[in-house]
């Protein structure tokens, strides 16, 4: 199906940035869906770490070297560029971490030691893990109480439910801006807004928002806000913890060793000023840079115009999805991200999956890291397919020939 975009997307210019995407699986053209899992690299993203290693490849701060200075300068520059698009007020509320595991780690640890035994926790059902068990095991070591907010048939959060779980010794929620199984994307600033309203600090897990709306933590009025470069057309092992500059100062470090320190003697050690505070040891600076290319690179085309698109092909392939005998689509929340996590039948996810991969198409199936949201579905698992700003109306409709010739074939 060909389809003119009215914000004139032009896909196919765009497509020729990703080298993979002339890949072929089986014989067939790779009709990449796995999105949610990570997106694509597009080439300047991949030159950029290639210059990097090439022409700048340095350790980090306090070397005098040209070398390390013009590396420890691209690593700052990112974390100004980051500041910028997540319009945080200084940029030593930007953290940079591993990805966004490691950045509700770092909170769940660091914070976790201010909070005392019978404090609560607000989660939701909907989390991925990374923002499940890191409370479990805060919560273990210092006997705090988790609750958790359950989701309404359409996959959207409980909201009455939740202002209802406030008591006087919550302290903390945290929360996913979009679920990486349902596509449902929660109204963060009204969560926020409750969560403040009584006290309690708020963290929002944004690794599956960054690359599909506008984020403004001051806006938002996070306390916390989670992601991940990968997710976002950046390299891999990357990641940013915002955080509010007050709680920041209050936290103990996550990690010691080089670059988070003031002072060291054997008589006391003191802390560096943020963010140093908790960067320990050697950054992925080659990483970090490229990732600030990769932002540029989103920028470049612009949030809207990519939701835009990806919303025309959200509508489009979950119509033509529903034409399908037997097909269970999960989350049908309004104003949904491009997520589509399905069943045919009874057929097993896993066997639904590996044999469209070998049509060609590259989706995910399990359970998404989000065990305890398939056990509300009554569900071991789905197939999910997830767009990103390279993806076609051709790809959609060879997504759904596909899906016609597995359920055939399934039965």
């Amino acid at each position: 199906m060909n389809l003119t975009m009215e914000h004139n997307f032009d896909v196919e210019r765009l497509r020729r940035d990703f080298p993979i995407l002339e890949r072929k699986v089986f014989g067939r053209p790779l009709v990449y869906l796995d999105n949610t899992a990570t997106s694509q690299t597009p080439r300047v993203v991949v030159d950029r770490i290639t210059d990097m290693y090439y022409d700048k490849k340095a350790n980090v701060h306090r070397g005098v070297h040209t070398l390390s200075r013009e590396a420890t300068d691209a690593v700052e520059a990112s974390r100004e560029r980051v500041r910028e698009f997540i319009n945080a007020s200084s940029t030593e509320e930007v953290i940079f971490t591993r990805g966004a595991t490691e950045s509700i780690n770092l909170v769940a640890a660091s914070y976790g030691q201010l909070l005392q035994e019978g404090d609560e926790i607000i989660l939701t059902v909907m989390e991925h893990h990374s923002n499940i068990v890191p409370w479990q095991l805060v919560a273990g070591r210092r006997g705090l109480v988790i609750k958790v907010v359950p989701i309404l048939p359409d996959g959207s959060l409980d909201l009455k439910t939740y202002k209802a779980l406030f008591t006087e010794r919550t302290r903390l929620v945290a929360f996913t801006h979009i679920s990486n199984v349902l596509g449902t994307v929660n109204p963060v600033k009204e969560m926020v807004a409750e969560a403040h309203r009584h006290g309690c600090v708020a963290l929002v897990d944004g690794a599956q928002a960054v690359a599909h709306c506008r984020i403004d933590v001051q806006d938002l009025d996070v306390d916390f806000y989670c992601f991940s470069s990968h997710k976002m057309y950046g390299p891999t092992g990357v990641g940013v913890l915002y955080g509010r500059r007050g709680l920041l100062e209050k936290m103990p470090p996550y990690q010691g060793g080089g670059e988070m320190i003031g002072h060291v003697s054997f008589e006391g050690t003191t802390w560096a000023s943020l963010p140093y505070k908790f960067e320990a040891g050697t950054p992925d600076y080659v990483g970090t840079a490229a990732f600030s290319t990769a932002i540029d690179y989103m920028c470049g085309i612009g949030v809207d115009a990519i939701v835009a698109h990806e919303d025309e092909l959200l509508r489009y392939t979950t119509e033509r999805m529903m034409e399908i005998d037997g097909m269970r689509i999960f989350g049908t929340a309004p104003g949904k991200c491009a997520i589509i996590s399905f069943l045919i039948g009874d057929a097993h996810h896993y066997d639904t999956g590996m044999l469209l991969d070998r049509l060609g198409i590259a989706v995910r199936t399990g359970h998404h890291c989000a065990q305890p949201l398939m056990q509300t579905l009554g569900i071991e698992g789905t197939v999910r397919a997830s767009f990103a700003l390279y993806n076609t109306f051709e790809e959609a409709d060879a997504f759904i020939a596909a899906l016609h010739r597995v359920a055939a074939m399934l039965k």
